[in-house]
């Protein structure tokens, strides 16, 4: 199979489209045909060496974000047939196959595209983890801090599908988008804390940053103190004001999430745009749009998409 591979750290142009032999499944593993693998902050991340212990050892490859359909069952696994669609999480998923774990995965809707389910876990999962550990309720208001990115977007409407009122940061051209999900959009920039007082004059209950542009601070002070806030998108500037960081969700939380998420989205009531489809050979041009550019939704890789 086909697979995108690197074996240094650094920018970009480590990254190789190389041909390996095909995984196979072991005990209680799916193999999985990649349909569609959605890029996330994590792979770029990843590719620059951030938490590395040292060189690599060895080629690895990206992607954790998956949908396919199953070749094979390895042994153990009962009840999921060749053929089956699927989405959730796997890695490496910036390849032509991998091997998933069923726990990992839930059935596809007919009515959601490939692009979409493929790009749903991280940011569901983690949209999802964090407003559960706001402790939020009806009635309360939640501040949502870069609102119109992908987890931000999807947090600004779990919570308002919550009965929560949502205030979120946006550049100007998206706060058409935010105010057709429910939310009150407030503009970046000089002045960001006098805004969202006049948008909330009797502050916020608790905060979620998915922006990591140095927003925090004002998000603090209105919330009225650290405490009511949680980053997931700069883990210094939250040490710095003594905010909880959270790295995302993950495993049963993440399907829990997915399961409640997929039939608004095959309904058409919930809004998970696409910004842009690349093939493995454009995975690099993916990374450096996610990290440098501002994609008005989800960047995708699709394995069998040509050159």
């Amino acid at each position: 199979m086909k697979a995108v591979r690197f074996s240094a750290y650094g920018d970009f142009g480590v990254l190789r489209v190389e041909e390996v032999p095909d995984p196979e499944p072991g005990e209680g593993q799916l193999l999985v045909r990649v349909r569609a693998a959605g890029v996330n902050p994590i792979d770029w991340k990843i590719v620059h060496g951030a938490s590395a212990q040292g060189p690599l050892a060895a080629p690895r490859g990206l992607g954790v974000d998956v949908a396919g359909t199953v070749v094979k069952a390895g042994p153990g696994v009962e009840g999921i047939e060749p053929g089956a669609e699927l989405l959730g999480s796997a890695a490496p998923a910036f390849a032509e196959l991998v091997v998933a774990s069923p726990q990992a995965l839930v059935e596809k809707p007919a009515g959601v595209s490939w692009d979409v389910a493929g790009s749903l876990g991280v940011v569901v999962g983690t949209a999802y983890a964090t407003l559960g550990e706001l402790g939020l309720h009806a009635g309360q208001t939640v501040l949502v801090l870069g609102a119109s990115g992908g987890v931000g977007l999807v947090a600004v409407q779990l919570a308002v599908g919550r009965g929560l009122e949502v205030i979120g940061t946006a550049s100007e051209p998206k706060h058409a988008r935010l105010r057709d999900i429910g939310a009150t959009p407030v503009a970046y920039g000089e002045g960001l804390e006098a805004r969202l007082r006049e948008a909330a004059p009797d502050g916020v209950d608790a905060v979620l940053d998915a922006s990591g542009h140095g927003e925090l601070r004002a998000g603090v002070e209105v919330a009225g103190g650290p405490e009511h806030a949680l980053s997931i998108a700069s883990y210094a500037e939250a040490q710095e004001l003594g905010v909880r960081f959270h790295s995302g969700g993950g495993g049963e939380q993440t399907t829990t999430a997915l399961r409640e998420v997929l039939p608004l989205i095959e309904a058409g009531s919930f809004e998970f745009p696409i910004a842009g489809v690349f093939g493995l050979d454009g995975v690099a041009e993916a990374l450096r749009e996610s990290e440098h550019g501002h994609p008005d939704g989800k960047l995708v890789i699709e394995p069998g998409r040509p050159g």
